[in-house]
């Protein structure tokens, strides 16, 4: 009940009318009821500052869904999937464990802000399989979560040696599609630049969820402390 009336509030703040809400809890409900995202509901995952990780997301797939909403207005022609649009906003950051304050070594390139859109990506499809059965749908939501961070890179791949990643768990990659391994590598290839890639998504799907992640993410981070946790992955103020 409580993360419903979170849920609610947020539609508030954003204005949804009710014929909006009802549209959006269809498309994002299969995903928020899911255990996983409602342990991500919790205190257990702070995202920015006291934030939690699923406040983050709700916020992000609301505003994504509004931006949606005006770009099919301004071109009513176009091809765009506004359901696939929110579904990369749900499913975008669902990576594995909490990321501050967790004392773990990897290399640099392969830290939580290079990296968790792959874990993410990963996750989503063994917990939302239905969601990637459709090649050409799975290929708009996979390109959208592997580049909702642009202009920010994500951690890249070399000779489909995707263990170097130091995810947090490799044994889930080989358990997808053959089909779906071979969108996410190519997609992590894309304007490769040493260890990193540096692309946009291919799809306007993904452009308009970045740009709604961007507009959240820096309304969420309110404080020194939070901000300086991107980079050290420390946040003193949580425990």
């Amino acid at each position: 009940m409580k993360n419903n009336e979170i849920l609610n509030s947020m539609f508030k703040k954003y204005q949804l009318n009710n014929d909006e809400m009802i549209e959006l809890k269809t498309i994002i409900n299969p995903i928020f009821f899911h255990d996983e995202f409602q342990r991500r509901m919790t205190e257990e995952f702070y995202h920015h500052g006291t934030i939690t990780l699923g406040e983050h997301i709700l916020e992000d797939a609301i505003l994504t869904y509004k931006l949606s909403k005006k770009y099919m207005n301004r071109h009513p022609n176009s091809n765009y999937h506004l359901d696939l649009a929110v579904k990369i906003a749900m499913l975008h950051d669902l990576y594995t464990y909490p990321w501050q304050n967790r004392n773990i070594k990897v290399k640099f390139f392969n830290k939580h802000g290079f990296r968790h859109p792959i874990e993410a990506v990963i996750n989503s499809i063994i917990w939302f399989p239905s969601l990637f059965y459709n090649q050409n749908e799975a290929n708009i939501l996979i390109d959208g979560i592997i580049h909702h961070m642009f202009p920010l890179p994500v951690r890249s791949c070399q000779d489909n040696l995707i263990q170097n990643m130091e995810i947090e768990d490799n044994s889930l990659f080989n358990q997808i599609s053959d089909d779906n391994k071979k969108i996410i590598l190519n997609s992590l290839k894309r304007k490769k630049i040493g260890p990193v890639s540096i692309s946009k998504s291919l799809y306007k799907e993904g452009k308009i969820m970045s740009k709604a992640d961007k507009k959240v993410s820096l309304h969420q981070i309110k404080d020194f402390s939070s901000a300086k946790a991107l980079l050290t992955g420390h946040n003193k103020k949580i425990k």
